[in-house]
C-alpha cells in the first residue's frame, strides 16, 4: 500500500496511509501517515468501536489538510488494551489454547456454512 501511496501522490492524488507497521510503512516514505499502535490489521481501530474507528479516519483527514511536510507521521492517542501485554499474546497459537482456537474454528465455519445456506453471505 505503501508504494502504491507514492505513485499516487507522484501523479498529483494526494494519499494518507492508515497503518500499524509504523516501521515499514516510514521506511517506504510515505508522505502522510497515521499510526495505530495495533496488530496487524486493525490500523482503522478496535473491531466492533465504530466510535474510534471514525475518529481514526477523521485523523487521516485532518492529516491531509494540515500536513506541510513531506514524511508527516500522527500517532493515534488510542490503545489496544490497557498494557503492552497484547503484544506477547496475540494471534499467538501454543498448547494453552490450541483446543479452543480449534472449537472456535469449526463454529465459525458452522456459523458460516449455515448462512450460506440460509443465503445471508456470498457464497465463496
Amino acid at each position: 500500500m505503501s508504494l502504491t501511496a507514492r505513485l499516487l501522490e507522484s501523479n498529483g492524488i494526494p494519499t494518507v496511509i492508515l497503518g500499524s507497521a509504523r516501521d515499514i510503512v516510514e521506511h517506504c516514505g510515505v508522505p502522510r501517515f497515521v499510526f495505530s499502535d495495533f496488530p496487524l490489521g486493525n490500523s482503522a481501530g478496535l473491531p466492533y468501536q465504530p466510535d474510534m474507528q471514525r475518529r481514526i479516519v477523521e485523523l487521516g483527514l485532518e492529516l491531509l489538510e494540515s500536513a506541510r511536510q513531506p514524511r508527516t507521521t500522527l500517532q493515534t492517542p488510542f490503545v489496544w488494551s490497557g498494557d503492552s501485554d497484547w503484544r506477547d499474546s496475540y494471534s499467538r497459537v501454543d498448547d494453552s489454547n490450541r483446543e479452543r482456537l480449534r472449537q472456535m474454528g469449526a463454529k465459525r465455519r458452522a456459523e458460516r456454512q449455515h448462512n450460506r445456506n440460509a443465503g445471508l453471505v456470498r457464497a465463496e
